[in-house]
């Protein structure tokens, strides 16, 4: 057993030490990646594992090189292993691409970056290091969103869109309508269309706790020459 702890310790690389890290990165990446899964993102366990194992295998290949190979001794351990971290850029920028641009892929892309940030520190040896910043992840990723539903008032960016018939100059009825149902208009855009005589009205609006946007939406309708009320992620005119 001791001498188990010292092959997997090691700072050079060997069959076991390099066995024990690439199944390490398999067991955390996959805790990360299962907490997604249950969250209903795209990247879920299978994702989140390949990317801390692949993390993992670039810091060993990078400590291999230069320990193994005559002439390179003087080599960077960290020149591939850096790649990874720009890399795994493109992994993260797909991941939001893939949510059509919503900012709810940042928090998957954050956790891919940091996913293979833990992936180097394993292939590193750094496994303490590596597991408490694995749960750490989980925690934020597991409570934060309940921490702040429960003990911050925070809101929901959408856009409310209203087509209106005819030239609309004057909105502050429906801005002060959308104020009575605690909804606060923090941005307006306009669009008037003289060839078809029509006014679409864009309010960018944060709405705190769930509004009944059903009943709003019908009381702005009985406003007359209404064409159509929608609600939205996306400031599309």
């Amino acid at each position: 057993m001791e001498g188990f702890y010292e092959m997997i310790m090691s700072p050079h690389i060997n069959l076991v030490g390099a066995i024990y890290k690439m199944l390490l990165s398999l067991v955390l990446g996959g805790m990360i990646g299962l907490e997604r899964h249950h969250k209903g993102q795209f990247a879920g366990m299978r994702t989140f594992s390949l990317i801390c194992m692949g993390a993992t295998m670039a810091m060993l290949v990078s400590i291999y090189i230069p320990q193994e190979y005559m002439g390179l001794k003087n080599g960077d351990p960290g020149r591939i292993a850096a790649q990874v971290v720009s890399g795994v850029g493109f992994l993260g920028a797909g991941a939001i691409i893939q949510m059509k641009g919503s900012v709810k892929g940042l928090t998957t892309a954050a956790g891919i970056w940091m996913t293979a940030s833990i992936g180097l520190a394993i292939g590193a040896g750094m496994y303490i290091i590596s597991t408490v910043a694995t749960l750490l992840i989980i925690i934020v990723l597991s409570y934060a969103d309940r921490y702040v539903t429960r003990f911050i008032r925070a809101g929901e960016s959408k856009i409310i869109r209203v087509k209106v018939s005819g030239i609309v100059n004057d909105i502050s009825t429906f801005r002060n309508m959308l104020q009575s149902y605690s909804i606060h208009i923090s941005d307006e855009f306009l669009r008037f269309n003289y060839t078809e005589g029509q006014t679409v009205i864009n309010f960018v609006v944060v709405s705190y706790g769930k509004p009944n946007y059903v009943a709003l939406f019908n009381e702005i309708h009985q406003l007359g020459n209404v064409a159509s009320v929608t609600l939205s992620n996306e400031l599309n005119n």
